[in-house]
């Protein structure tokens, strides 16, 4: 008996589930070593901005999920009529309540300069929690499922307004802020559309199985955002900003009396953010009632979003290598482009310009506002400065917010759609250009004012 060999279990480590296990994890690290690569590229990973863009990709990856679960819903479960009455319930509940909220997020977290990364963390936390409270409701669409989303709206635009004024703590030395920010959010547009398919996947499997895997992965954002530097909590020297004062003498200062070209940019980005929001609402419902010729409602929609995330995608990565000497220039450049091609979309309407039309506005607003972020960064002093961009980006979500509300509201007729769009964009065309006329020429060049790389 002792000359025959003994047989080998598959619990030393050689039976094939073990090797098919460590297959599987050597498959998975190639690519995990090859993103750590990229994200902690020219010293974002000693200054902490790597961890920072995965963050933010998780971010985007577990809001992705939600809105999966949401839009299958509120939209697409139900008849046109009632789909409409479903978003406005939305916006009624939500979004109404937002713009009343969304002025308070900026001052209230300006308070806690200490504890952003707990600030970072609770917001991730709280979507996870609200997310499992939702899946008990997706699948009947019960009036409990909108106060939940407006929690999840208000912590992810919290979360927003803390990324936006931590990046400069973390900016690598030779880095501009627009450079930084246009990886951090190229890392989330990515983590998005990689996301998405498995949302869509899961809600094959079930209505609320998309919120279970964003209540995973905002667990993992949680513990992910205690990982950020130290440096990310401190706040030696900070004061805080606001958007204008009424008081010549007064010596706190704001964006009005810092710059008025940085106010006319704030403006002129608004108009880009509130027109996001009326094509997203307004084009949503008009080609589900008027679909491409040939295809279904979902695919015309599915081609009008990816080119809206194409174009935003493609202006994000020109921002992570353009040179924004005059961030001014480019704000009204972008504005007038995008005026232009709404002014066309509104005399040849079809589905090719609103596809076009959708592209241009995501290129040109994720342009604006890098440049917005630039001229932020030139004009603000530090001391106040991460406090403006916590003010700049909450403005930016209301107008989101009001752009929608007009999309919902809006009879579907394309014409008219194209018109209003136009007409949100000239708004904004009209403050970059006085952005433009009001910067010193170069010629009378501000020693006080650093150029922007």
């Amino acid at each position: 008996m002792s000359s025959v060999a003994p047989v080998r279990s598959s619990d030393d480590g050689s039976g094939p589930a073990r090797r098919a296990g460590r297959a599987v994890g050597r498959a998975l690290h190639l690519p995990a070593r090859g993103i750590r690569r990229a994200t902690h590229a020219h010293g974002a990973g000693e200054s902490g901005l790597g961890k920072l863009i995965e963050l933010h990709a998780i971010n985007g990856a577990g809001d992705v999920m939600i809105t999966v679960a949401l839009a299958s819903t509120v939209f697409f479960s139900v008849p046109t009529d009632e789909a409409r009455g479903r978003v406005a319930l939305y916006l009624a509940i939500t979004m109404a309540p937002f713009t009343v909220l969304a002025p308070v997020i900026g001052p209230l977290l300006d308070r806690l300069p200490h504890g952003r990364r707990a600030a970072m963390a609770a917001s991730m936390l709280a979507r996870a929690l609200l997310a499992l409270l939702m899946s008990g409701a997706v699948a009947t669409g019960g009036i409990e499922l909108y106060p939940a989303a407006l929690g999840v709206l208000v912590a992810s635009k919290a979360y927003g307004v803390v990324r936006s004024a931590v990046v400069p703590r973390l900016l690598p030395p030779k880095f501009s802020l627009v450079k930084a920010n246009s990886r951090v959010t190229l890392a989330g547009l990515l983590a998005t559309g990689a996301a998405a398919p498995v949302g869509a996947a899961l809600h094959l499997v079930g209505p609320p199985w998309p919120l279970y895997g964003a209540c995973a992965i905002f667990v993992w954002g949680t513990v992910a955002a205690f990982t950020l530097p130290h440096k990310v909590d401190e706040a030696k020297g900070e004061r805080r900003a606001r958007l204008s004062t009424h008081e010549p003498h007064s010596k706190r200062p704001g964006l009005r009396t810092v710059s008025r070209p940085v106010l006319c940019g704030l403006l002129a980005n608004a108009s880009m953010r509130a027109l996001s929001g009326f094509l997203i609402f307004f084009l949503a419902f008009l080609l589900r009632e008027h679909p491409v010729a040939g295809q279904s409602a979902a695919v015309s929609l599915g081609i009008v979003g990816v080119s809206a995330g194409v174009g935003n995608a493609c202006g994000t990565a020109a921002g992570a290598w353009l040179r924004a000497r005059a961030p001014e220039a480019i704000i009204a450049a972008v504005l007038c482009l995008t005026l232009g091609v709404a002014v066309l979309a509104a005399v040849f309407f079809s589905a090719l310009f609103m596809a076009v039309l959708a592209a241009t506005a995501g290129f040109c607003q994720a342009l604006a506002k890098l440049s917005l972020d630039a001229m932020i960064q030139r004009d603000v002093p530090e001391s106040v400065r991460t406090s403006a961009f916590a003010r700049s980006e909450t403005l930016l979500q209301v107008a989101w917010v009001l752009g929608g509300a007009i999309g919902i509201v809006l009879p579907l007729n394309g014409v008219l759609g194209m018109s209003v769009a136009a007409a949100i964009v000239a708004l904004g065309t009209t403050m970059a250009l006085r952005g433009v006329l009001s910067t010193p020429r170069p010629h009378h060049p501000d020693p006080s004012r650093p150029r922007v790389a």
